[in-house]
């Protein structure tokens, strides 16, 4: 269930990012990166890592990925409108 959430998060932000919100995007229309990809991109200026894991989840783990920021998913309009739109935004939540 919490991967479903985060399937739909990304989505609605990749929408939101795009200018359009799209009712009924499937997780299949959501761009993928590969851990492999993601990794030789950690910490680089072109890429804005987002740890989107709801607070509990967050709280009671010890690890992250480095380079990464914490936003709260229960309030995307907060700090959704902050990122740059040149970047490669990338969200995880496991």
């Amino acid at each position: 269930m919490k991967h479903k959430a985060c399937i739909i998060l990304a989505a609605w932000l990749i929408a939101a990012f795009a200018g359009v919100l799209v009712p009924g995007v499937q997780a299949g229309d959501v761009p993928r990166i590969s851990k492999e990809e993601l990794n030789k991109k950690l910490c680089t200026p072109g890429l804005i890592l987002l740890d989107v894991r709801v607070a509990g989840s967050w709280d009671k783990s010890n690890q992250t990925i480095k380079c990464s920021k914490r936003v709260d998913p229960d309030n995307v309009a907060a700090w959704s409108g902050t990122l740059p739109k040149n970047k490669e935004i990338v969200l995880y939540c496991s």
